[in-house]
């Protein structure tokens, strides 16, 4: 029976251990700002999911890790095809800055593909959802409500997933 306890106990702990491990940035570890070039970041990434042409030649790879991740990195390039920045876009800070009035490829720019979309006629709306930890264990969705007919934001509104 000890020998039994031991092992069961063993074997917790290294569960433990697994589960505290840090979580790879999907390949940015392997990427240097002002040195890696857009061929390295696919490399490591992979494809995007999008890319977004700036006028100026420079331009910003869309990497989304859902629908059932919790992050969404937007990587910048430079005019001469070097990384220069990225940020994880699903924050609050992030989310603080989407406002009424806001079109909806303005969203997508910011926060990339939503988690999903739901049309609700009765109101008038069209919401796009984006799951996203708002504290270590804590998973919520940050919801956009569009105006159908406009296609504007008019709220947004945060909420607990639901558990199927």
């Amino acid at each position: 029976m000890k020998n039994f306890l031991r092992g069961m106990f063993g074997l917790l702990c290294g569960l433990l251990m697994f589960g505290c491990r840090p979580v790879e940035d999907f390949g940015l570890e392997k990427l240097t700002k002002g040195v890696s070039t857009e061929a390295d970041v696919r490399a490591a990434m992979g494809e995007p999911e999008k890319i977004w042409q700036q006028g100026d030649g420079t331009h910003t790879l869309e990497y989304p890790k859902g629908p059932a991740g919790h992050r969404t990195f937007m990587v910048d390039i430079d005019a001469a095809g070097t990384l220069r920045d990225w940020q994880q876009v699903l924050t609050p800070e992030n989310f603080a800055t989407v406002k009424a009035g806001m079109t909806r490829d303005e969203i997508r720019r910011k926060l990339g593909k939503p988690r999903s979309s739901v049309e609700f006629p009765l109101k008038n709306e069209e919401v796009w959802d984006w799951r996203y930890m708002e504290s270590p264990g804590e998973e919520r969705l940050f919801n956009v409500h569009f105006d159908r007919a406009s296609g504007q934001v008019v709220r947004t509104s945060i909420s607990n997933e639901l558990q199927g």
